[in-house]
């Protein structure tokens, strides 16, 4: 087997034991909300009502004539309550790949990834091709720690051994010795039967004497 079978074997095993742990992730929406930081809420909460009282000051001071123009300049109320939409669908448009973006930050942090660099990275993407870096990091975000399945120690995703009992996190089939997940009655590759004890698992036979 060639260099390149190799590696692109063992990414794809990487690959479907991700994505298994990903499954047995629970994800609500107002648990990961709270992942953005208060401070960053709050900020864009204060911007948002400053946004509101000066384009409504400007609006109704008259400067250069009004912000709505006709039909709606003749109506103060509506021109206001007009304005008023515009400029909360910019905000929340705005505020959402901000408070994306502070997500990010958080959630690579808690899985043990680079979260500077993710950071970076959706950053340096976001002004040409708006939600590409997001849509890169959800796709290819680690797993989150999770429970060992022999004594229930927090491990990481890249953990090869619990670090509390020395259990194999990345269990393999004893015939053809690729990865499998804690699932498989059956080896994915080879068809090999999981749940009978390997060779080196058999008791030896005693000799009768």
């Amino acid at each position: 087997m060639s260099d390149y079978q190799r590696l692109s074997n063992s990414f794809h095993e990487r690959m479907r034991l991700i994505r298994f742990r990903r499954k047995k992730e629970q994800i609500r929406f107002w648990e990961e909300f709270k992942l953005v930081p208060r401070w960053l809420v709050w900020t864009m909460v204060v911007l948002f009502v400053m946004a509101q009282a000066i384009a409504l000051g400007v609006n109704l001071s008259g400067i250069n004539g009004p912000i709505i123009p006709d039909p709606l300049s003749d109506h103060p109320v509506w021109a206001s309550l007009a304005l008023a939409g515009i400029v909360t669908a910019g905000s929340l448009f705005l505020a959402f790949f901000i408070f994306l973006t502070g997500y990010v930050y958080r959630d690579a942090k808690r899985r043990g990834m680079h979260a500077g660099l993710w950071t970076t990275l959706v950053l340096i993407l976001w002004p040409a091709y708006l939600a590409i870096g997001y849509i890169i990091y959800f796709l290819l975000r680690e797993p989150l720690p999770y429970a060992c399945p022999q004594c229930g120690a927090t491990v990481g995703a890249r953990f090869n051994y619990c670090p509390n009992c020395r259990s194999n996190l990345h269990p393999s089939c004893p015939q053809c010795k690729r990865e499998v997940v804690e699932t498989d009655k059956y080896c994915p590759f080879c068809g090999q039967d999981l749940s009978a004890p390997s060779a080196a698992e058999r008791p030896v036979a005693q000799i009768s004497r």
